[in-house]
């Protein structure tokens, strides 16, 4: 892809496992001294690059107590729903049976409005630790999720042969800037089942599902392989299994079976609310995470997805409520925190035929944290009269996910080199939108 026209007016774990199959080899010591942690640690793998290293000094990251966690909406939201035009006459008219109410709008500005399910993010807006951009999104015109996600997560639309993940190359830029400072294992974590595509890339990080599974469990066997460890004369297996108990151990310290979170951080029932309060488990356990990732699912509302009520609003509950217990669970640290969303795309102005949207192009984003100059609505308003629409049917762009991406990582994890981040962007610091506080 070519160079980005940016607009200047714009102000405003699963991580892959060596693990045998039992039975499938015949097992010598050495396998079974090396391959032991394995077995002992739950139903999470422990990856080769657990064996380096845990203690080591802290990166510059962790030493500015700066953290970035991303969230994908993955299926579309509808950001013309979640942050609401409200004075759009064209809006009304595009919607009139899904549109949201006037009265019913969480006003913000006196132009744009949160959906009335977004409660709990009122109070962060008003303290200032919320902003929002809106007509974000990807230059690319795909509509198809898959190649939507794709481009987002790669952090390069129309680009599909991508190695690596934006997020994972951010990484790889704070070692530019910083390439003495060394890493724990758990520098970059995602929730979920496998590392998602934000973090692939050369830079290891860990996925899992629950912290639960991942960890030294306390039995006979585990305290066994720890002394069959310290009495190892051979200095690799003795290195490197004191090295992998280490940070299995470090995860252990943080005890999920005893964490509660913090007075007042109600999250919600289901992944999403789990994911999140795992992270803030994982940050505030000091295990040196630099960046975590997590999504949530059911934003492809082409049928029935309703106004006030209806199946657009209990996702913008659930994201609402996982945001602000995330938020209150952190508590002091939360000033270091930068968080921010996204989805592959939004959905069409005008509602269809079934009650809903299809697919569309501009959305928004949201960025929660203590850097974060909040209480704004980020970004150019591009109007919704029909000769100002995308494709005469969607808002457009007008801010590209990469200048906010881009801002957070380069204020958040020190990443310097916005070429090594979003390759051929031709995206410089000039372009930020300046959310954050430097």
């Amino acid at each position: 892809m070519n160079n980005i026209a940016w607009d200047e007016s714009v102000h405003g774990p699963v991580v892959a496992s060596a693990a045998h199959e039992p039975g499938r080899t015949p097992v010598t010591r050495r396998a079974f001294m090396r391959g032991g942690a394995m077995a002992v640690v739950g139903t999470a793998a422990i990856p080769t690059f657990l064996t380096r290293s845990v203690m080591a000094q802290a990166t510059a990251a962790q030493a500015r107590g700066k953290k970035l966690v991303v969230i994908f909406q993955r299926g579309a939201a509808d950001g013309l729903n979640v942050v609401v035009p409200y004075r759009e006459p064209s809006y009304y008219q595009y919607r009139p049976n899904i549109g949201i109410p006037q009265n019913a709008v969480i006003d913000l500005d006196g132009f744009f409005g949160l959906h009335p399910a977004m409660g709990p993010l009122k109070p962060l807006w008003d303290q200032k630790h919320l902003a929002i951009v809106h007509a974000s999104g990807s230059p690319d015109p795909s509509r198809s999720h898959f190649d939507a996600q794709d481009f987002m997560e790669s952090g390069t639309p129309g680009m599909k042969a991508t190695v690596d993940g934006w997020l994972n190359r951010a990484l790889q830029a704070e070692d530019l800037a910083c390439p003495d400072c060394a890493h724990t294992p758990f520098r970059a974590v995602a929730l979920g089942s496998e590392v998602p595509r934000t973090l692939e890339g050369r830079i290891q990080a860990v996925a899992l599902n629950n912290i639960r599974d991942f960890g030294v469990q306390s039995t006979p066997a585990a305290s066994g392989f720890a002394a069959m460890y310290d009495e190892s004369t051979d200095s690799i297996l003795h290195g490197t299994g004191q090295e992998t108990f280490a940070a299995v151990k470090m995860l252990k310290a943080a005890d999920p079976t005893k964490y509660a979170p913090a007075a007042g951080a109600n999250y919600p029932g289901g992944p999403f609310g789990n994911s999140l309060k795992q992270i803030a488990q994982l940050l505030k356990a000091n295990l040196g995470v630099e960046a975590a990732f997590a999504d949530i699912g059911g934003w492809d509302t082409h049928q029935n997805q309703g106004n006030v009520d209806g199946q657009l609003a209990g996702r913008l509950r659930e994201f609402s409520e996982g945001l602000a217990a995330f938020w209150t669970d952190m508590g002091d640290q939360a000033g270091d925190i930068v968080l921010v969303s996204m989805s592959e795309f939004g959905r069409t102005c005008r509602q269809n035929g079934t009650g809903g949207t299809d697919h569309g192009h501009a959305n928004v984003m949201f960025v929660l944290g203590g850097p974060v100059q909040g209480g704004k609505v980020y970004g150019r308003w591009p109007g919704l009269s029909p000769e100002q629409l995308y494709e005469g049917r969607d808002l457009a762009i007008t801010t590209d996910f990469r200048q906010v991406l881009g801002e957070a990582a380069y204020k958040t994890l020190g990443a310097r080199n916005m070429e090594v981040v979003f390759p051929q962007s031709g995206l410089q610091r000039r372009n930020f939108l300046n959310i954050l506080q430097v």
